[in-house]
């Protein structure tokens, strides 16, 4: 890492470490006086938020339209504050794959997955970028891991490589003699994954909730033999079975951290109290029902609208993640302001929609199936929606005489409870959880329709 950048990534850390000692009070202020300037320099430079808030400038955050990422897509080249940007040139340059490079020299570029749809392309300078860092890098600083020039820690991160995913820009970019680090792509054989993280005998380790858990079972089967003095967990539903496995396995339990590409880390938990706080000096946070209507504390909303308040390449002002997650109804005793995520069901994509009792369909959310499944005497499991609204469920590591129809009983109960017809419930016992091309093992596979 270059050393200019590591200097100003340590004043930025600094700047955002006193941010934690504020009042509530001052973080408010902070909060409306960054939205004004984010505001005014969406206004001045980028002709999309002309026309989207034209007769609004003067209104509450509240009452400003939502933007969603098919919207942003659609008036990419109008959105962005610098005209020499185009989404056509953007694609190319990923097409490229000149993950090396920055774009016109100046942005970086990370896309999403696609996986609500579509995929997104956002950019930013260098100080935008200094901020998602240190976003990152504020997360493992409240595991207790404090990021010091004067320690040197091994990391690894097990998740996807793609060269547009923010933490793989975050990694190529920390990657230095005190912060050694591989980046072992999810998607591997986990015979592969074994074998390279016991070659490096990380410090510290990240991954996918799902694999986490996965490498949890492998440690405490004595495959997997490594000492991470911190893990950390992230992009999925951290589930209170895998807290529990992580722990066994390494003696602490993960510390999840929950980001977005769009904005870099939203929250992460904190060791003083293990809850989980919003980084309210970097991103609005609103919790929203399906009408976009705020959701009170201790109930889950269906999306949250986020307002990057360090933005200004792609300005983001409202704009609409699937996201369903609660915030917490008393404030936590720690000492910082920031308000907490008591719960996180995953994304909206996640949930089945079932036929209902009375004719229509009803979500059925992934922690529904947390409830049951976590408890079962298995290593892991997966709920699949299938084309006729069947669930095909399976489940590795099978152990204290479980028996099949025991599963889909509990599941059948709990379906029902929830206003759902019954569906064909069907257990399948296989040696491993099949993983996505992005090396993900997730909990819920939904069937949705495809985008033309």
């Amino acid at each position: 890492m270059d050393a200019q950048i590591v200097f100003k990534l340590m004043i930025t850390l600094r700047r955002l470490g006193q941010h934690e000692h504020w009042t509530r009070p001052q973080l408010e202020t902070h909060q409306a006086e960054s939205l004004r300037r984010l505001r005014e320099h969406a206004y001045a430079h980028s002709p999309f938020y002309r026309k989207f808030h034209k007769g609004l400038t003067d209104r509450p955050l509240s009452e400003l339209p939502v933007l969603t990422k098919a919207m942003l897509m659609e008036h990419f080249d109008e959105v962005v504050t610098d005209p020499a940007i185009r989404l056509e040139r953007v694609r190319e340059f990923a097409a490229r794959n000149a993950e090396d490079r920055l774009y016109l020299d100046r942005y970086r570029v990370s896309a999403t997955s696609g996986s609500s749809g579509q995929p997104g392309f956002f950019l930013f300078n260098e100080p935008e970028f200094l901020t998602v860092i240190a976003s990152f890098a504020r997360g493992q600083e409240w595991s207790g891991a404090t990021v010091s020039l004067l320690r040197r820690r091994k990391m690894a991160t097990v998740a996807s490589v793609s060269p547009w995913h923010i933490s793989s820009q975050v990694s190529a970019i920390v990657q230095s003699w005190w912060t050694p680090s591989i980046r072992v792509a999810a998607s591997e054989p986990l015979e592969r994954i074994v074998q390279r993280l016991n070659e490096w005998q990380p410090h510290i380790l990240i991954a996918y909730a799902s694999m986490a858990r996965i490498l949890a079972e492998e440690q405490l089967a004595g495959r997997l033999r490594i000492h991470p003095q911190k893990t950390f967990t992230s992009s999925e539903v951290l589930t209170d079975e895998t807290r529990r496995r992580v722990q066994a396995a390494w003696g602490d339990e993960p510390y999840n951290q929950y980001g977005a590409t769009e904005t870099a880390d939203i929250a992460a938990e904190h060791h003083h109290c293990r809850r989980m706080h919003l980084f309210e000096d970097l991103v609005l946070t609103e919790v929203v029902d399906e009408h976009y209507r705020p959701m009170l504390p201790g109930v889950y909303g269906a999306k949250l609208l986020v307002t990057t308040l360090f933005s200004r390449t792609q300005p983001l002002i409202r704009y609409e993640i699937n996201d369903s997650v609660r915030l917490a109804t008393a404030p936590c005793d720690s000492h910082l302001p920031f308000a907490v995520i008591e719960g996180i069901q995953g994304r909206a994509e996640d949930a089945l929609l079932l036929p209902s009792q009375t004719g229509d369909r009803v979500a059925i959310q992934p922690l529904i199936f947390n409830r049951i499944m976590d408890i079962l005497p298995v290593s892991g499991w997966q709920v699949i929606q299938d084309a006729d609204d069947g669930l095909t469920v399976l489940v590795s590591g099978v152990r204290d005489g479980l028996l099949d129809t025991t599963v889909e009983d509990q599941l059948a109960r709990e379906i029902a409870a929830h206003g759902a017809r019954v569906p064909r419930i069907t257990v399948q016992r296989v040696p491993v959880i099949p993983k996505t091309s992005s090396g993900k093992a997730p909990l819920i596979k939904a069937r949705r329709p495809v985008w033309p």
